[in-house]
């Protein structure tokens, strides 16, 4: 008897274990987005300032950008951000994205390394 009790006491604590663990994932997955947005930049310090500016927005969960395909893989919170403003906040710090150019003078500040071809 008392083999049973233990065996529908751990069979109990895993059954609430699992649907807890449920509840945390359908809670967060219908509101978090994963988008590959195109972000100009040339070298490690143009990685380090599209991922710093990026970050600082707490609707952004995670942010790495790659200099090779010059795109930035962005998770985030739909709820609380746009791809548009998304990219305006890689354009403010002076790289040009699909739908916004970065402010001429924020982009002449940036070291000469991080200087990426711009298109008209």
């Amino acid at each position: 008897m008392k083999a049973v009790k233990t065996f529908f006491a751990i069979a109990f604590a895993l059954t609430i274990a699992s649907v807890a663990k449920a509840q945390n994932y359908k809670l967060e997955s219908p509101f978090l987005i994963t988008k590959t947005i195109k972000a100009n930049g040339a070298c490690e310090m143009c990685k380090h300032r599209i991922e710093t500016a990026l970050k600082k927005s707490s609707a952004i969960k995670s942010a790495l950008w790659d200099e090779n395909s010059e795109t930035a893989q962005v998770q985030y919170f739909k709820s609380k951000i746009n791809p548009g403003e998304i990219e305006q906040l890689i354009a403010a710090v002076g790289h040009d994205t699909e739908k916004f150019k970065a402010p001429d003078d924020v982009y002449g500040r940036l070291p000469e390394c991080c200087h990426y071809s711009r298109t008209n």
